[in-house]
């Protein structure tokens, strides 16, 4: 795989053959990676994969006409192919008077952040192979398989990968980094015939010795596969849920999207009128950190060369910004605000990096100790919920509370509410863990309805 330098070579050199063909401005972005994956079923190995790409995307403008194009053959002839055909196709486009790449005084300067997400750079070597990941996924498995009532498996599994990502402009951005990511996962079943409940485990980091241990994955993915046999129907009405942080950060997505430019541009959004109002409790406050350390969506600067720095989505209940690439902050006649992101194909979206919502002060014993009668949500079934209204209806299963305390497995239900009365209800406990792209502690919602199925 190429170095940082050397894809951010591939993109400069790109963007200026797309000036010489006469572009008036372009950008492109330059992505390789390489995964190792190795799963394993009833104590055998089942397969070894191994994968490999390198894609180039461009992007030019032709005055206000502007065109994305991609390839993965990054020979000069096809290269010189792909510009001449990117250029030609931005002539024919329709105008769009937002487009544009990013202001030249907002982009990046000087030293990228430090953020240690790169194993073979601290290490200089990659200490992964074929042999320690099933060695890996084979102990998460029989973990799993020693938890007792567990009886068959879908399989444990293990992979290492790295990826170089460079973006280049034509006003004077150029830029590269690279990350690695490690995963554990086990699945398994307990119970036996109709009466077979399934769960998992996985655990997720950049750098390998941070992983979790194998034992232990396979063992959290046993024991709550067998918490789940024979589940019960809980009784219909309004109660207090309580959101695993496996299912909590959900939420937190749909919030996103109602705040994302698009959304607002759009007015598709539940939140349109929203800005500088409180949308959570008081007290409720949603960061996002791109430079957090080792942080599994930790990044040096955005989808267009701009420095990206921690901000608060949500300070004290009150919302505080949108998420805004160039374009859509052109067009509400706002500045971006770093969080711009982009695939190889097409103009740039936004995205949040490492987005939390900040530990409540109560203890999750606490937090459920006065509920008589509600349901603790495990898992998440559909994708029931409209973002232009802020209606939510989702399928769930979890487990009942009874007179305070998590009791019995509960499925088939579906939860119902709308978010904005959902987020003002809203009540962290305190057990907040950092280990996905989003996390949140424990939350509680009360008065939202419950049908069982």
């Amino acid at each position: 795989m190429l170095t940082p330098d050397q894809a951010k070579d591939r993109a400069h050199d790109i963007v200026a053959r797309a000036k010489a063909a006469g572009a008036d401005a372009a950008d492109a972005v330059f992505a390789a990676d390489a995964a190792l994956d190795v799963s394993v079923r009833l104590g055998k190995l089942e397969d070894v994969g191994r994968s490999e790409s390198a894609e180039l995307g461009l992007r030019v403008f032709v005055g206000a006409r502007s065109a994305s194009v991609s390839t993965s053959d990054l020979s000069s002839a096809a290269l010189d192919t792909l510009v001449e055909r990117a250029v030609a196709m931005a002539r024919e486009a329709p105008e769009d008077r937002w487009a544009g790449l990013a202001p030249e005084a907002r982009l990046m300067r000087g030293a990228a952040p430090l953020l240690d997400i790169d194993d073979l750079a601290s290490n200089g070597r990659d200490e992964a192979s074929p042999e320690s990941l099933r060695d890996a996924a084979l102990a998460a498995e029989d973990a799993a398989r020693g938890v007792p009532g567990v009886t068959n498996s879908e399989g444990g599994g293990a992979s290492a990968s790295r990826m170089v990502w460079a973006l280049a402009t034509s006003h004077g951005f150029a830029a590269a980094y690279a990350a690695t990511g490690y995963g554990i996962s086990a699945s398994v079943l307990g119970g036996e015939g109709a009466g077979m409940q399934r769960d998992y485990a996985h655990h997720s980091t950049r750098l390998r010795r941070h992983l979790e241990a194998p034992e232990d994955i396979g063992r959290r993915a046993g024991e709550r596969a067998v918490a789940r046999l024979n589940p019960g129907r809980v009784a219909s009405g309004a109660m207090p849920v309580v959101f695993d942080p496996r299912v909590g950060a959900s939420l937190i997505g749909h919030l996103v999207g109602a705040i994302s430019g698009q959304a607002i541009t759009r007015r598709t959004s539940f939140l349109l009128e929203a800005l500088g109002t409180p949308v959570f409790a008081p007290g409720i406050t949603i960061r996002d950190d791109p430079h957090r350390p080792h942080g599994l969506r930790s990044r040096p600067f955005d989808g267009e060369g701009l420095p990206v720095s921690p901000t608060a989505l949500v300070e004290d209940g009150v919302l505080e910004t949108w998420l805004l690439d160039s374009a859509s902050a052109r067009q509400l006649a706002l500045e971006p605000t770093g969080h711009a992101a982009r695939g190889v194909g097409g103009a740039p979206g936004v995205s949040t990096s490492n987005l939390y919502l900040e530990a409540g002060d109560v203890p999750v014993a606490t937090l459920i100790g006065d509920i008589a009668d509600g349901v603790y949500v495990t898992e998440l079934i559909g994708q029931g919920v409209n973002g232009v209204t802020g209606d939510y209806s989702r399928g769930a299963s979890g487990f009942r509370i009874e007179g305070g305390a998590v009791a019995g497995p509960v499925a088939e239900f579906t939860i119902a509410g709308n978010l904005r009365d959902m987020y003002r209800a809203l009540v962290p406990a305190n057990d907040l863990e950092f280990r996905y792209g989003v996390n949140v502690p424990t939350l509680r919602i009360d008065g939202m309805t419950v049908a069982s199925g």
